[in-house]
């Protein structure tokens, strides 16, 4: 699962990315490591003190270039951002250049615009191979394409449609305006509580975030500087957190956890999977030697304390291989391999 952070030319792109990796990991390549923010750990790791604490990880990668603000992003950076399963993409609000709203449209025109085309091009070949012999077309597929031609006609982006997305002959076609998309509206510092971004809608989030600040707070490792330095600028918290996590949501993704002496950990998997494809995260053995899981809910282990008294209370549930694991939920696996 990999997130490509985009945007036009001074659009603080460079400096969200940066934030995200680091200053040495920036300086050394595109790619970022984020590890996805996870409260809900405290708890386990106050009651078993483990040796180590891994938090899940997402990836995103700085796409180059991106054209002027007054045109379109160029076809090169839009090839470049297909492959990727999310798109972050940064929006000029601090420098009053240009109007960052025209900015979002701009963009969501280009998406709209190369899918179009993708579009035409394949139905192109569906009319020429109809000549030729009728068993040669998908009609799932013509379906799929006349829905999505529709949709992208009347200016929609596909996404609006998660059915006509998750359609299978749709998948290989990686459509721009299909894939979930984090609108991050770079502010000004003096801006950060009063800018109001749009509403989510599906597949699609915003936030607003003062890039250069957050470059700054991610140079800091030392806590209690990092909170005397955002108590001076009148801040809570970061806003990289809230990033992440927008992320790891528009990816599809929840966690489950699992702790013990040795390591608390947080689990990154799908959303609506089951005990053993998350087993499977864990390893390939868990999967295929699943029989069952033990299984607290977040919430009752929280109102049980710890494990044996969540037992006691009848908390902790068997599981088969159809259950549907919970965001936040504490497991441990049985396997036979």
């Amino acid at each position: 699962m990999k997130t490509a952070i985009f945007g036009f030319s001074g659009s603080g792109k460079t400096d969200m990315f940066a934030a995200l990796a680091g200053e040495k990991a920036a300086a050394a390549g595109n790619r970022a490591m984020a590890k996805v923010p996870e409260p809900r750990l405290d708890p386990l790791i106050k009651l078993f003190n483990p040796k180590k604490i891994t938090l899940s990880e997402i990836e995103y990668l700085d796409v180059p270039g991106g054209g002027g603000k007054s045109g379109g992003l160029g076809e090169r950076v839009l090839n470049d951002i297909r492959p990727y399963d999310c798109l972050l993409c940064m929006l000029d609000a601090f420098t009053g250049l240009s109007d960052p709203k025209q900015q979002r449209g701009a963009i969501e025109a280009d998406l709209l615009v190369s899918d179009l085309a993708v579009v035409e091009k394949r139905q192109e070949r569906i009319t020429n191979d109809k000549k030729k012999s009728r068993d040669l077309i998908d009609p799932k597929e013509e379906n799929a394409l006349n829905r999505a031609r529709v949709m992208l006609e009347d200016e929609k982006p596909l996404r609006l449609d998660p059915e006509l997305c998750a359609e299978p002959v749709m998948r290989g076609f990686r459509f721009l305006s299909a894939k979930p998309v984090l609108y991050v509206w770079n502010v000004a510092e003096t801006a950060m509580d009063s800018f109001e971004v749009p509403a989510d809608g599906d597949g699609q989030m915003h936030i607003s975030v003062a890039a250069r600040l957050e470059r700054e707070l991610a140079d800091i490792t030392d806590p209690e500087e990092r909170a005397m330095f955002l108590t001076d600028l009148g801040l809570k918290e970061s806003a990289l957190d809230k990033v992440i996590s927008r992320t790891y949501k528009l990816l599809g993704l929840m966690s489950f956890l699992t702790a013990g002496d040795k390591e608390v950990r947080a689990w990154p998997v799908r959303v609506g999977a089951t005990a053993p494809e998350a087993a499977g995260v864990i390893h390939s053995d868990f999967q295929k030697g699943f029989i069952r899981a033990e299984v607290i809910g977040y919430q009752d282990f929280l109102k049980a304390g710890d494990f044996k008294k969540a037992k006691e209370l009848g908390l902790a549930r068997l599981e088969g291989k159809d259950y549907v694991v919970k965001d936040g939920d504490i497991v441990e696996f049985r396997f036979n391999v």
